[in-house]
């Protein structure tokens, strides 16, 4: 991908809600009471209005440190992360009680620097809030964990796995060294393999790929037997990330969805402001019915 030196205007379609209201209070004051972190200010998501006006947030595990460096990602970076909380899976079942949340998204830091890179902190997490909260759904989305280190989050039964392979096969050096397009498919197959029922992956676009390519992306991800897809808009954080490449129009992202779903994926949600956890209940609900089907 060639970068281009001056970031493009952001177009009309592009319009980020301000957090605002009770409810986003209600989340606020929760999460700093519990000493909670989410993805939605690490990496400074754009549905962080929205989402917390409804009263939901996407939790982010085992610290606010990454030691990975992804070019496109906002979440700070080091050769390792912060000490693990023994009491965070609590914490977290605290703060969704608070809140009343229905369906919970955990996400995490990667933490290449722990011996199973965090995959037994994941599932003690999502043991306690199920343990505490009955009936609430859980999604995880892991980093690229083994099988060996799913097989260690499978017992704890989350409703979702998600992994994304994050963009198009000839764009993968804007992750991180050490990801891939190959290693995040294993990931999601080695999730089916364990039993899980139902497994999830998203795509930024406009990082410099093309329609073809997004095409192909789909048909590896279906043949790896993933059931949900989220197709969002890049949106470069700040200066230091790589600059947005192309602004998809709307109507593209509505036909890729068509595309998407002609190929059997069992919920999509493809929209420039979509992101992996962005209306992740409904995304849940639909992908359980088309199941049943």
């Amino acid at each position: 991908m060639e970068e281009i030196a001056k970031e493009q205007k952001k177009p009309e379609w592009i319009r980020v809600r301000m957090p605002s209201g009770d409810t986003w209070k209600q989340v606020h004051l929760s999460l700093a009471k519990n000493g909670l972190h989410t993805v939605c200010d690490e990496a400074q998501c754009p549905n962080k209005g929205e989402c917390w006006g409804q009263g939901t947030a996407t939790f982010m595990i085992m610290g606010d440190i990454c030691t990975r460096s992804c070019r496109f990602c906002a979440v700070h970076s080091a050769r390792e992360g912060r000490p693990l909380r023994a009491d965070e899976g609590e914490a977290l079942a605290l703060s969704a009680g608070e809140l009343g949340l229905k369906y919970l998204v955990l996400t995490s830091v990667d933490r290449d620097d722990l011996p199973d890179r965090g995959a037994g902190h994941y599932a003690s997490c999502i043991a306690a809030v199920k343990r505490k909260i009955p009936g609430i759904k859980v999604e995880a989305l892991t980093p690229d964990y083994t099988e060996a280190e799913l097989s260690v989050i499978a017992p704890a039964s989350p409703h979702v796995l998600a992994h994304n392979v994050e963009t198009v096969r000839s764009l993968q050096h804007v992750r991180d060294r050490r990801a891939g397009f190959d290693s995040s498919l294993e990931t999601l197959r080695a999730a089916k393999r364990l039993g899980l029922r139902l497994t999830k992956s998203s795509l930024l676009l406009g990082l410099g790929e093309n329609p073809g390519e997004v095409l192909s992306a789909m048909d590896e991800l279906r043949a790896a037997e993933v059931d949900i897809l989220v197709l969002g808009q890049y949106l470069r954080p700040s200066a230091r990330q790589i600059p947005v490449a192309a602004y998809i129009h709307p109507d593209e992202f509505a036909r890729y969805a068509e595309e998407a779903r002609k190929r059997g994926f069992k919920s999509v949600i493809s929209a420039p402001l979509a992101r992996t956890s962005y209306h992740a209940g409904e995304g849940h609900a639909e992908a359980e019915g088309g199941l049943a089907d």
